[in-house]
């Protein structure tokens, strides 16, 4: 939970000690219009023909530590159209965060500050966060928008504010594409059908072996930082022991040595084509 309390008496037309759950519950009571669906489920007004990835919905990672906050926000974006998935820590933000197009992300978690959180989850991904916290202060407005929010709310919250935004910050951002095959100098990766070659040559790689291949191969050139290749391979950047990482990885050396696989110190990994 905040360090401001969920449960303070808020300002609000239903009354004086309204919580933020209960003015949640009570919106919830009220059936919304067609055009209010229609506008902020897809995120196009009635009659529009232009189309996006999330217009069918999205898929939200709610981290709210507060069980009734949860539960309304998880009702409420239910009846709009997207489905969530609700979490109170943040290391499960970061176990859970590539299932999710967007994660809405209170800053008083059960075992970390969100603001830690945060920054955690963007040395590895890019997925969209809104802030939805109970903190109103400036300082932490700041330190979450420069450690990448896009977006940040102050509860009370209006429902339909919140629905706008969520597809606001979605819309600023186009999720990689993700090929299906790859080819690093002679080395071909088919990464459908987990298969890899290099002329006559195929390559029997472990799965975590050709994960870490496909996490380096698929940006060729580029330097990947350990904790990203951590997340996409074992699903956790901060878990995953350095040895065990280390070992598949000098495995892969032995196995691949048509691939250039370059220690960057201190930054990550580079993968380029020997010779």
């Amino acid at each position: 939970m905040d360090s401001f309390s969920s449960r303070a008496p808020l300002h609000d037309p239903g009354g004086d000690d309204e919580t933020y759950a209960d003015i949640l519950v009570r919106l919830l009571r009220f059936r919304p219009d067609p055009y209010m669906r229609l506008t902020f489920a897809s995120g196009r007004a009635p009659g529009s023909t232009h189309r996006h990835a999330y217009d069918e919905g999205m898929h939200v990672l709610v981290a709210e530590d507060d069980g009734s906050v949860a539960a309304a926000l998880v009702s409420a974006l239910q009846r709009a159209g997207h489905s969530c998935t609700r979490v109170a820590r943040g290391s499960d933000v970061l176990l859970r965060h590539r299932d999710a197009q967007v994660v809405l992300l209170d800053l008083g978690l059960e075992d970390m500050d969100g603001l830690d959180a945060l920054r955690r989850l963007r040395a590895v991904s890019e997925v969209p966060v809104i802030v939805v916290t109970a903190r109103g202060d400036e300082h932490s407005t700041v330190k979450a928008l420069s450690l990448g929010a896009d977006d940040y709310l102050v509860k009370p919250v209006r429902l339909h504010e919140l629905l706008a935004r969520l597809v606001a910050v979605t819309r600023r951002y186009t999720p990689p594409e993700e090929p299906t095959h790859v080819r690093v100098g002679t080395v071909d990766i088919d990464i459908e059908a987990r298969r890899v070659s290099t002329g006559e040559r195929d390559v029997s790689l472990t799965p975590n072996e050709f994960g870490i291949l496909v996490s380096l191969a698929r940006r060729a050139g580029q330097i990947v930082t350990r904790r990203q290749v951590l997340d996409e391979v074992w699903g956790d950047a901060y878990a995953t022991s350095s040895r065990s990482f280390d070992v598949h990885l000098g495995q892969l050396r032995q196995k691949l040595p048509e691939i250039t696989i370059t220690t960057v110190r201190g930054v990550g990994y580079r993968c380029e084509g020997a010779g």
